[in-house]
């Protein structure tokens, strides 16, 4: 949330932003796109790609931050649309690191994050990944239930680690780790705090790497904390604040078991996703768009009964359709990022609206792409497949579609729906 006076809102970007749009542009389709389907084949991280970027000046932690703090809140959701229309499991592969810099912004000390924040990306002659986990095998969305604990040992000043994590992109490869673990479980999702897990700790290891359904790209991962030691300076935001918090939670627990309401109050893993949602949801804009784009190209130059398919108003609709969908995924999108970087609350829940459209949105869209190219569609020989593959995260990962919903009811009526 900035503290600088609110910029208006608008859809006119400036020189800076379209000169940066039209450069993510031309890297996605002369880098990305030409190497989509091998990587997608391979299943590997496109190390390659990413040196490419990194030598580019676009995985960088300098161009990521200038994206965010871009005053107008449109700088990520720009870079995420062009970088995940080249392609969603490349995209994910260079955009990766970010959320785990995000989840060091959102919880850390100034000093956490000049410190540990850099050592996420690494330079172009070394570079490195991170990993943000919290998500495990039985607490997905269900964060409070959580069993990955972190117990302070006084006498070395260090906290010990030990549980599973899961769907980790980056995990067990990434040079940093940043896991939510439970520090008092008795206090639910209330009771977690964020740990800075340094390159080469011992007990850290990759268990089960995922082979899925799309963004095959992008390396998804176990993650085993078994007696993980990382100094007291790892625990982000420092332990005087996390005390601090933990009492106030106690106060909060005790006065609800005695009937009363209490203030709502974020958790870690919360307050990371909270701040990528519509970010999130601009990469689902990048994949319907590219889909969109396939599909219109092909009805215009497929020719069926000596006309283009797009002469049929079944095919023009489905594309009329398509094309109102993306913009109005976009609009979400934009809506929320300027929100958020102007510090205007998210009052009825406008973060998880755009990322619940927009993944829904590309869903549905890539779906229609391959109805529109017919049998070719359903080949490799034509990129909509893989996209649609890849499309299906956006309604699954950083809060499913069901969970927007329930963020969203909740928001509205300040009701506890289950």
């Amino acid at each position: 949330m900035s503290d600088s006076p609110a910029t208006g809102f608008t859809l006119d970007l400036n020189e800076d932003q379209i000169a940066v749009r039209d450069w993510l542009h031309g890297f996605a389709a002369d880098v990305i796109r030409p190497a989509a389907a091998e990587w997608d084949e391979r299943e590997e991280t496109p190390w390659p790609v990413i040196q490419e970027a990194a030598k580019l000046g676009i995985y960088s932690l300098d161009f990521f931050a200038q994206q965010q703090f871009d005053p107008t809140g449109l700088g990520i959701p720009i870079t995420m649309e062009e970088l995940f229309w080249g392609d969603a499991g490349i995209g994910l592969a260079i955009v990766g690191s970010a959320l785990a810099a995000v989840g060091v912004v959102a919880n850390g000390t100034p000093e956490q994050v000049g410190t540990w924040a850099p050592q996420m990306f690494g330079t172009p002659d070394d570079v490195k990944l991170a990993a943000f986990c919290s998500s495990e095998p039985n607490a997905g969305s269900d964060v409070a239930a959580m069993r990955t604990r972190a117990v302070y040992d006084q006498a070395t000043d260090e906290w010990v680690l030990n549980g599973t994590k899961t769907w980790a992109t980056n995990g067990g490869i990434a040079h940093v780790h940043v896991v939510v673990a439970s520090v008092e479980p008795a206090l639910g999702a209330r009771g977690q705090a964020s740990f800075i897990v340094p390159p080469g700790t011992p007990g850290l290891s990759q268990g089960q790497k995922f082979k899925k359904h799309g963004i095959r790209a992008s390396h998804t991962a176990e993650v085993v904390l078994d007696n993980v030691r990382v100094p007291g300076h790892c625990l982000l935001g420092g332990k005087e604040k996390l005390d601090e918090r933990l009492a106030r939670a106690r106060e909060r627990a005790a006065a609800e078991a005695r009937g009363e309401r209490t203030e709502k109050v974020k958790n870690a893993a919360m307050a990371t996703f909270e701040a990528s949602r519509p970010a999130v949801g601009a990469q689902a804009v990048g994949v319907a768009r590219a889909a969109y784009e396939v599909a219109l190209d092909y009805a215009m130059t497929r020719e069926q009964f000596g006309r283009p398919i797009i002469d049929n108003q079944g095919i023009a609709f489905a594309l009329a359709d398509m094309r109102t969908r993306i913009d109005a995924s976009r609009l979400l999108v934009w809506r929320a990022s300027w929100m958020a970087n102007n510090g205007k609350p998210f009052t009825a829940a406008e973060g998880s609206m755009s990322k619940l459209y927009a993944g829904e949105t590309a869903k549905w869209v890539t779906g229609q792409a391959i109805q529109i190219l017919g049998g070719n569609g359903f080949t490799r020989e034509y990129p909509v497949e893989r996209m649609h593959r890849d499309a299906a995260i956006y309604t699954i990962f950083e809060g499913t579609s069901e969970i927007q919903r329930l963020v969203i009811a909740r928001t509205l009526s300040g009701l506890p729906i289950r």
